[in-house]
């Protein structure tokens, strides 16, 4: 009923439309009540202009954003001694595993090449068949695969801009 009336209304209709929906206000006070309310909304919505935003809309926006603090660089709210401490630990972590390395081995037997160890007698599958190695080997490789994406889409833009 409320598309046939706004067609109506609209003068998009046919000629026979047209003249139905004639003959149901004429007979139906269901279709008068829905026709008078459709014909108040047209003429309110005619009647009235819709705001429009002024011409310096997107002026006024940026300035009423300059009047907040916008977020600081990067390079301003990470303290660079953190990063430091952590690289420290690293470094000294793998310094440990050096000496402590190099403590295990006996100097004295500097003449002989032998290693104290077999590497060909040591079972390696004992260590690669475990599950939780397997899925640190995987986790590895994807991060792995995803430090190269991001390589290679960085050169990629860098290309881009120079271009």
């Amino acid at each position: 009923m409320e598309a046939r009336l706004w067609e109506y209304l609209d003068g998009r209709c046919a000629a026979e439309e047209k003249s139905a929906v004639e003959k149901l206000l004429v007979s139906s006070q269901e279709w008068k009540n829905k026709y008078h309310e459709l014909l108040e909304i047209q003429q309110l919505v005619k009647s009235t202009e819709l705001e429009q935003p002024s011409l310096r809309f997107a002026k006024n926006v940026m300035e009423e954003i300059a009047k907040y603090q916008i977020a600081p660089a990067t390079k301003n709210y990470i303290n660079k001694k953190i990063i430091w401490g952590i690289a420290g630990f690293f470094f000294i972590l793998i310094i440990g595993f050096l000496i402590y390395g190099f403590g295990q081995i006996d100097w004295s037997a500097a003449g002989e090449s032998k290693l104290p160890v077999d590497f060909s007698q040591i079972d390696y599958s004992k260590f690669f068949n475990n599950n939780f190695v397997n899925a640190f080997m995987m986790l590895n490789i994807v991060l792995g695969l995803l430090l190269l994406d991001r390589f290679l889409a960085s050169k990629r833009n860098r290309r881009k801009t120079e271009v």
